[in-house]
């Protein structure tokens, strides 16, 4: 859906965005930009990846957080800064406030990933472990602030941090002039609304596409009713885009500068994950695939060349293996399979034979012989399958049903 309007551009310039990239110099890195032959071929069009998942701390949040507390007066420095994440936007926090020489404290979500807590202490921040969700982490850093005085750091409802995260825009004008179409990923709407600030301000016809995740999609219905509607759950893999109301000076600007948003599943999200690996050799955390997970699922939508904003890299060891499961598997990269056979010698040695004549690399298999489902000479086998794409799965169950196996899931 395409949404525009005439209402009033909140207070962020240009001239914002350009003072931030000063502010930064020599600060972040100007990340590179990595041409994917892959996805311009889908395209037919160039795509060109805008490497922020190898932007110190591993995302984009650095440049907003900088901005901010490097704004803040003496006193407010003297008081310190809190702020409250699951990963990210706390460790641009810890590492600014450590540059500027700012006390900072960070509530996290008691489940956080150990990676990512021990990442933010490294940095300098204290870290405090504090509830099971976000929304509970976010209360007590408010609270926390309030008995303090220490000044809450937003992760992306500030005109400081969204100028900050521009500064992203004006690197992809400079390494990709002539770039017609730039899709960025979305949660509370920081970096697309600075991104749009600074691109629309100097090349209004580049067309800017958000992406978010269909299962936290705050956009969309916020955009329809004209102002930010807060949605009565949320859930994605992708927790860097895992945000459940637009903040208010994003909303504005999106609303008024993005040209569109659109969602994906968490199967376009895992695939995409999946082909930065394989084919970008990047690693790239959900939310900072979610612009690659647009172009896989819809193409010819996008007119290039095309930059995608990879925006992050942090992503739990653990949960890269069980997305990287996941994305096989809704690649057909991957299959799972229950079936019966008699128990009798050389039963397993034939189906395995079976599977060999049509290129199933078996990767696991595990035989049951006493459940009370099964006949007396019943066994039952569960097969975990390397395969080569959809069509071959197709194959390879179809070869067993011909052999006479009965498959049961």
């Amino acid at each position: 859906m395409t949404f525009r309007t005439s209402a009033p551009v909140p207070p962020l310039i240009l001239d914002d965005v350009r003072g931030a990239q000063k502010m930064l110099s020599g600060v972040v890195k100007t990340t590179g930009m990595a041409g994917s032959r892959h996805l311009s071929s889908l395209v037919g069009a160039p795509v060109h990846l805008k490497c922020e998942n190898l932007q110190r701390t591993g995302s984009f949040k650095l440049r907003g957080a900088y901005v901010r507390i490097a704004g803040l007066s003496p006193v407010e420095r003297a008081a310190g800064v809190v702020a409250a994440s699951a990963g990210n936007h706390a460790q641009g926090v810890a590492l600014a406030s450590s540059l500027l020489g700012v006390r900072s404290t960070v509530f996290m979500p008691v489940g956080a990933p150990l990676p990512k807590v021990a990442a933010t202490r490294e940095y300098g921040a204290e870290v405090r472990l504090h509830g099971q969700v976000v929304d509970e982490t976010l209360a007590a850093a408010q609270e926390h602030a309030e008995r303090t005085g220490a000044v809450f750091i937003h992760p992306f409802d500030h005109p400081d941090i969204i100028a900050g995260q521009g500064t992203v825009g004006l690197e992809i004008l400079e390494q990709c002039p002539e770039v017609r179409t730039i899709v960025v990923g979305v949660g509370g709407g920081g970096l697309v609304a600075g991104v749009a600030v600074a691109v629309k301000a100097l090349r209004p016809d580049v067309r800017i596409v958000g992406v978010q995740a269909a299962g936290a999609a705050g956009y969309p219905p916020s955009l329809a009713a004209g102002h930010p509607v807060a949605l009565d759950s949320v859930q994605t893999m992708a927790d860097g885009i895992k945000v459940g109301r637009p903040g208010d000076i994003p909303f504005g600007l999106v609303r008024e500068l993005v040209d569109e948003v659109r969602t994906v599943t968490e199967d376009e999200l895992s695939s995409a994950l999946l082909l930065c690996l394989e084919r970008a050799k990047m690693v790239v955390e959900p939310a900072g695939a979610s612009p690659v997970a647009a172009l896989l699922s819809d193409p010819g939508a996008f007119h290039g060349p095309v930059v995608a904003v990879l925006s992050g890299g942090n992503v739990d060891p653990l949960l890269m293996q069980r997305i990287l499961t996941h994305g096989m598997a809704a690649g057909g990269r991957y299959l799972s399979l229950r079936l019966r056979l008699t128990d009798r010698p050389g039963a397993l040695a034939a189906l395995l034979s079976t599977l060999s004549l049509v290129d199933a690399n078996v990767l696991d298999v595990s035989h049951v012989r006493t459940d009370p489902r099964l006949g007396l000479t019943e066994a039952e086998v569960e097969l975990h399958l390397e395969t080569q794409g959809r069509d071959h799965c197709v194959e390879v169950a179809e070869a067993l049903r011909e052999a006479g196996y009965r498959v049961t899931g």
